[in-house]
């Protein structure tokens, strides 16, 4: 037993050790990106888990040896690095001013927040009370091609309500509507708006741009059946995470695009505002990469099935930084300092061109200590993210129906978890 609570020491810092400082290497990026997601998100959870294992360990005789003692003093230290990262949650920020979005402020200008409750992971599937889910509506059919959509609304009825599009992640060759953005349109669906959880082809069966092009369809399709949602046709924001960032920014920046467009290239397919998670926003400059995010095998072979170096043009033209304009509709872009998917440095750079040129407000909130794909699990930081979404995407909406532009550049103080 004391070799056993010696391995549970062990592992509880190596896991806070990891959360802090993510491998990034070709062997390990992918076992040390799941345990500091794990880690981070579900510090709570962890930490109740470590203490429980600890405790019985010594319990059962583990200190009854040398390196039972040391995996006690391993295990403190673990655990302590685990309260350390659910303090820094607990005093995650995101202050928007000049939004448009009334804001609760305390007597030093501040906003306030609720606090943020913790959810066992499972019930974040749930849809919240209050809020009425329609599954499986087809939106595009043609041929054996059936593509769905699950839509996220308030049960009372209404007015026509603003419309939220959400992308879901996974390198454009997993992913699924039933899996990402749940926190975010449960929340969105409460305070009043109709969101949208958006199933596309996926790779290798599809080939780029037909991913793209799905979710235009999505788009046309929301102009003509919004209303029998209860959402305005002519309101629709677009927000995803990691591989739905790139097409989140896609979408944004391309309305109108007759090469994403074929067969309804005079459809609207412009959105109000984009809110890009961790994506990726250039595919053929390198950048923080070690080479172009293009050139890997994953892009080569199974989303674009051609050459990086014999046809770059197809991956420019896949690249959000290459329709960076003046016309740029409003961004608020979100991305965690410890994301060792994709560095920060990618949403860094991005929002930097796009404030060099885009007329329109452009907001970028990083989660200091947050790993890629945090908004997954109802943790604190997410609590505190979603409500900062909202609270921007709503006061672009209340400018829209007070007939009045977009709000000027606002301020996304960094988070501090």
């Amino acid at each position: 037993m004391p070799y056993v609570l010696l391995a549970l020491g062990a592992a509880a810092l190596l896991l806070a050790l990891n959360a802090r400082l993510p491998r990034r290497g070709l062997v390990l990026l992918v076992p040390s990106f799941f345990a500091g997601w794990l880690t981070i998100e579900l510090a709570p959870h962890l930490l109740a888990a470590e203490l429980a294992g600890l405790g019985l360990a010594a319990w059962a005789g583990g200190l009854d040896a040398w390196p039972g003692w040391a995996g006690l003093a391993l295990g403190v230290l673990g655990a302590a690095g685990t309260v350390e990262t659910i303090i820094a949650a607990r005093r995650t920020t995101v202050t928007l001013r000049d939004s448009g979005a009334p804001l609760d402020l305390d007597p030093e200008g501040a906003p306030r927040y609720p606090r943020a409750h913790l959810v066992v992971p499972p019930l974040c599937f749930i849809p919240r009370r209050g809020v009425k889910v329609d599954r499986n509506i087809v939106y595009r059919e043609e041929g054996r091609l059936r593509l769905k959509l699950d839509v996220y609304r308030p049960a009372a009825e209404g007015r026509l309500r603003p419309g939220l599009m959400q992308i879901h992640g996974g390198a454009w060759v997993i992913g699924d509507k039933r899996e990402q953005g749940l926190p975010l349109l449960n929340h969105m669906a409460v305070q009043g708006w109709v969101g949208f959880n958006v199933n596309y082809r996926l790779s290798p069966r599809a080939t780029w741009p037909e991913h793209l092009i799905d979710l235009k369809h999505f788009i046309a399709w929301y102009r003509e059946h919004a209303t029998e949602y209860g959402a305005d046709p002519d309101f629709l924001c677009v927000t995803g995470g990691s591989a739905g960032g790139h097409l989140t920014a896609l979408v944004a920046l391309t309305a109108g695009v007759a090469e994403f467009q074929p067969g309804f290239e005079d459809v609207d397919t412009s959105v109000r505002a984009a809110v890009p998670f961790y994506g990726v926003y250039d595919l053929v400059e390198p950048g923080p990469w070690p080479i172009p995010m293009g050139a890997t095998g994953l892009m080569q072979k199974m989303v674009f099935k051609q050459s990086f170096r014999e046809n770059p043009e197809a991956f420019a033209k896949a690249s959000p930084v290459t329709y960076l304009s003046e016309d740029a509709p409003p961004f608020f872009v979100i991305h965690g300092s410890k994301d060792s998917l994709i560095p920060v440095a990618e949403a860094r750079r991005f929002v930097e061109r796009l404030r060099d040129v885009s007329k329109a407000p452009v907001l970028y909130a990083e989660m200091q200590g947050s790993q890629h794909a945090f908004d997954v699990f109802p943790s604190y930081r997410t609590a505190r993210v979603i409500e900062g979404v909202e609270r921007y995407l709503t006061g672009l909406h209340r400018k829209y129906r007070e007939g009045g532009p977009p709000s000027v550049p606002g301020e996304v103080t960094r988070s501090l978890g």
